[in-house]
């Protein structure tokens, strides 16, 4: 295990994630990436660090599956992008899957209709106990982190908003669970099938 707060910078961030994976399947050089980022501000952030910043976690994210995953990300219609960005998400953070297939896929098994804040913390407490090694958060941070999880699962469809926490089942686009499916991601393709 390997829990790392990888997961306060943004949210699924589907739009940003095309035009990334746009450049990716380019392979545009870095002198081209630093002049689409920050010069020509393809995020269309208000500063070239939060430009940067973005962009390198989406990259982070993207550079940890093949290029047919970033061709889904950058011409699928919007729900596969959806689909692709949060499978990638799941790769990049294991906080991320662990609490789609611990606790997300137990309030199903128990047809518990929501997530209460209780069930983060209890979380953060079984991530310590898995992983020794994971640093200690800052009590700022694992707010900072469960709020852009809860909206990850916002964007992708399990809860029906992000403030109520209300779960709902989620079908996954067929494309995005081929993809994982011939590409052997075992653990993402469980992460993000938690509803099932």
């Amino acid at each position: 295990m390997h829990y790392k707060a990888n997961i306060t910078v943004g949210a699924l961030l589907v739009g940003e994630s095309r035009k990334i994976a746009g450049l990716m399947l380019r392979g545009v050089d870095s002198g081209e990436w630093k002049k689409a980022v920050e010069e020509q501000n393809i995020l269309q952030k208000l500063s070239a660090a939060s430009s940067k910043r973005i962009a390198s976690l989406i990259r982070a994210r993207l550079a940890l599956m093949t290029p047919g995953l970033w061709k889904l990300i950058r011409d699928g219609d919007s729900i596969t992008a959806k689909h692709a960005c949060l499978a990638a998400a799941i790769k990049h953070c294991r906080l991320l899957g662990d609490y789609l297939d611990i606790v997300v896929r137990e309030q199903f098994k128990k047809m518990e209709d929501r997530l209460i804040p209780r069930l983060w913390e209890d979380f953060i407490v079984g991530c310590r106990q898995r992983d020794p090694g994971m640093d200690e958060l800052a009590p700022s941070t694992a707010m900072k982190m469960r709020g852009n999880i809860h909206k990850i699962l916002s964007e992708a469809g399990y809860l029906k908003d992000s403030r109520k926490w209300i779960l709902q089942r989620v079908d996954i686009s067929r494309e995005i669970l081929d993809y994982l499916e011939e590409n052997k991601e075992e653990y993402v393709l469980k992460c993000i099938k938690a509803t099932k």
